[in-house]
């Protein structure tokens, strides 16, 4: 059974522009990856992150130079230990979940999921802007659940009560994006409280975070950048409450899913994230997070144009992918 790999750059127009703390973006590159075998054709998509010293360009590389690799055999379990975690490995992993599905007539569900598989509540981002602007945005969607506010300037005070206060009704996550420091994160959890947010992900930057073994916790804390793969769970065990696993940090869905269950085991909550990216790169998102605690994998609602097909969204619900999408 021959195998031939194919990867392309591809870019998406937001609907407006996307604000971290870190910046912003108005499209979204992503990477695709195609493998073809006798015709039938597994694709993956992932997103290359600066954070993490990616680019669109290098990661393009990184999944072509694997192309004979994956022309020899080589199998998703013997990917994880030949490639390092990242966006690369996820467009290639996924891409192989994709073809193995075709190949074999098995959705990846039956083999990811315990239980039949249905749509899962989603969160919408709010991004980050000036409070009279993100009460606007969070009042467009006071009909959603879940919210994932962006946050991670030194006061963000005037920021959770504009939020807060225009969308009542929905469960807050606040995403300060390691925004936040030692002189301002007491204050900033404290608040939090009294506006009942339901969580808080990564407040501090990665790797300056050891205060947060020491201080209380009155509203649960998650891990993002500071959380890549298995080997980073147990270290945070003292600093977090819950972690975020993106299929772009873990370099895919096969290490996700050993992700998802050790973290499990050692108490965390789980969340199921994800970079801005496309329906292709959120399908095999949607089916591990299948019973997460938080979901936010709005990447497609953001942007201008989605592949087709796509995932369907339909309130505060994403649907799991059909075969024709992935998986």
């Amino acid at each position: 059974m021959s195998r031939h790999l194919q990867a392309r750059i591809e870019s998406y127009p937001l609907t407006r522009a996307f604000n971290i703390s870190r910046g912003a973006k108005t499209a979204a590159d992503v990477v695709t990856c195609i493998i073809n075998s006798n015709g039938v054709i597994g694709r993956g998509e992932c997103v290359p992150y600066t954070r993490y010293g990616e680019t669109v360009d290098g990661v393009l590389k990184d999944i072509e130079a694997f192309a004979d690799a994956i022309a020899s055999g080589t199998t998703r379990q013997e990917l994880q230990s030949a490639m390092p975690a990242g966006a690369a490995r996820n467009a290639i992993d996924c891409a192989l979940w994709d073809l193995e599905a075709k190949l074999t007539g098995t959705r990846v569900s039956t083999i990811a999921c315990r239980a039949l598989v249905r749509p899962v509540p989603t969160a919408v981002t709010i991004s980050l802007g000036d409070p009279a602007d993100m009460a606007d945005q969070a009042r467009a969607h006071a009909s959603q659940k879940l919210l994932k506010v962006k946050v991670g300037t030194s006061d963000d005070r005037a920021r959770m009560h504009a939020v807060a206060s225009a969308a009542r009704g929905a469960e807050i996550i606040l995403d300060a994006n390691e925004g936040w420091d030692e002189s301002n994160i007491r204050e900033h959890l404290l608040l939090a409280a009294e506006l009942h947010i339901g969580l808080i992900e990564q407040p501090l930057p990665a790797g300056k975070d050891e205060i947060l073994a020491h201080i209380p916790h009155p509203v649960p804390i998650c891990a993002d950048e500071s959380v890549h793969t298995l080997a980073d769970l147990e270290s945070l065990s003292d600093r977090y409450d819950a972690i975020n696993i993106k299929l772009d940090k873990t370099g895919g869905l096969t290490e996700a899913l050993l992700m998802r269950d050790r973290a499990r085991e050692l108490g965390f909550g789980v969340m199921i994230g994800c970079m801005v990216g496309t329906s292709l790169a959120m399908a095999p998102a949607v089916l591990l997070a299948q019973d997460a605690d938080w979901v936010d994998l709005d990447g497609p609602l953001l942007l201008a144009r989605d592949r087709q097909p796509g995932l369907v969204y339909s309130g505060s619900l994403v649907s799991p992918p059909t075969a024709a999408l992935w998986g």
